[in-house]
């Protein structure tokens, strides 16, 4: 592993690059903070497919990728005298001291738990308005309602246990199949299969699962299954009966 040292030439010599970059190529002296978000929203996707996929090198180079984006960022921001990649680095440095009492200061924690309960009271005493004023609102829904969760609970806004949640997904799935069975309106029954999904979501977090990596998992899993149908397929998919791609999809299943 390189030495402190070699870090700060390795991050002095990105800076370089990227001040001669933003001076002299066409393509980045063209760059604005609005170009560089959906390039940088890719990577970081990117990175959490290297992330799903364990590997490691892939990792290694979207870290490196992302690193370039958030430098860039504050290139831009430099040219406009609004801060520079220096004024970033001690305001997360100082908010990582000011946040982690129990490490920089005389505050005793017992777990995992105090330590997050902490962080949340400390960003309402920062001048936050919300405990959720923090979750990004372009969030994807699944991701958002779990962080929401995980906040809430820091200020006991929470159910006692497992079977307690269990039962509400389940009062949830009853409600939703009363508004299909009575032909509600269409946005009602949006919202019920709302409630199922953000319960659902919840009783993930009470077992220990991310549903975000759940449902990725499993999408990656349908997509293995369905490619190994089409590719087994003695003849195209549209003349196969459903029974016939079920007998490809339980060898697919074998397969892996």
């Amino acid at each position: 592993m390189n030495t402190l040292p070699e870090k700060i030439d390795a991050f002095t010599r990105l800076l370089t690059i990227m001040d001669e970059l933003r001076e002299q190529c066409p393509w980045d002296k063209k760059q604005t903070l609005i170009s560089l978000r959906n390039l940088t929203i890719e990577e970081t996707y990117e990175l959490a497919d290297a992330i799903l996929d364990n590997d490691l090198k892939g990792i290694q180079e979207e870290i490196g990728d992302l690193m370039l984006h958030l430098v860039f960022y504050a290139r831009i921001a430099s040219e406009q005298g609004a801060f520079d990649i220096a004024d970033a680095l001690h305001a997360i440095c100082d908010k990582l001291i000011a946040r982690h009492p129990h490490i920089y200061g005389d505050v005793k924690v017992e777990n995992e738990e105090d330590v997050k309960r902490n962080w949340e009271q400390l960003k309402l005493k920062e001048g936050k308005k919300s405990l959720l004023a923090g979750v990004p609102r372009s969030l994807p829904a699944m991701v958002k309602a779990y962080r929401m969760q995980e906040k809430t609970k820091q200020v006991g806004f929470e159910w006692e246990n497992t079977d307690q949640v269990w039962e509400k997904v389940q009062e949830e799935l009853q409600e939703l199949q009363e508004n299909i069975q009575n032909k509600a309106p269409q946005s009602d029954i949006e919202d019920e299969f709302g409630d199922v999904l953000f319960s659902l979501i919840n009783y993930a977090r009470f077992i220990g699962v991310d549903p975000e990596t759940a449902l990725e998992r499993t999408n990656r899993k349908f997509k293995s299954r369905f490619e190994y149908i089409e590719a087994q397929a003695a003849k195209p998919l549209q003349d196969l009966t459903l029974a016939e791609m079920d007998i490809l999809w339980e060898a697919a299943k074998i397969q892996e």
